[in-house]
């Protein structure tokens, strides 16, 4: 049975902005993130692991679950950070949490409840056992930027699909 740390080798994760805050349309910011997400499966990643919300994280989620159809020793994880995490979002973005909820191959809730420190909680989970991390990242302060720092101080190394 491999450690946890040689299952960390095969991992990456995911961190991004909601749609809102991306001045891209959705199908370029999808078409960078999975040529990122070929790359580290070229590079023997396997196990994927999405945050969960709207916009980066349900698009990153999507694209392993397609390249999981051809290839069923990928993986998903899905580090949702409370239970009705999505709950207060359009119809739109609930249908598409609950088809990559239905098809991960591992569900996690990060913390009981919803909290200020939820967030972070589950940004610091995924990159703790993740080898890389790949980001949609537009250069603004909030969470994205907070795990992006994060991942750096711990030597998780990331790649920016917006540079």
């Amino acid at each position: 049975m491999p450690t946890e740390q040689e299952l960390r080798l095969h991992r990456c994760c995911f961190t991004g902005h909601r749609p809102e805050k991306i001045d891209m349309p959705e199908r370029k910011v999808v078409a960078a993130l999975e040529k990122e997400i070929k790359a580290a499966i070229d590079a023997g990643f396997t196990t994927f692991i999405s945050g969960m919300a709207r916009g980066s994280d349900i698009w990153a989620a999507e694209i392993v679950l397609r390249l999981k159809k051809k290839n069923p020793s990928l993986h998903l994880i899905a580090a949702s950070p409370f239970e009705g995490f999505e709950l207060s979002w359009k119809l739109e973005w609930q249908k598409r949490y609950a088809a990559v909820m239905a098809e991960a191959d591992l569900i996690r809730f990060i913390c009981p409840k919803q909290s200020m420190s939820c967030y972070q909680i589950r940004n610091e989970w995924m990159v703790d056992r993740s080898a890389r991390v790949i980001a949609v990242f537009n250069g603004e302060k909030g969470g994205t930027l907070n795990t992006i720092r994060y991942a750096e101080k711990h030597g998780v190394p990331v790649i920016n699909v917006l540079e």
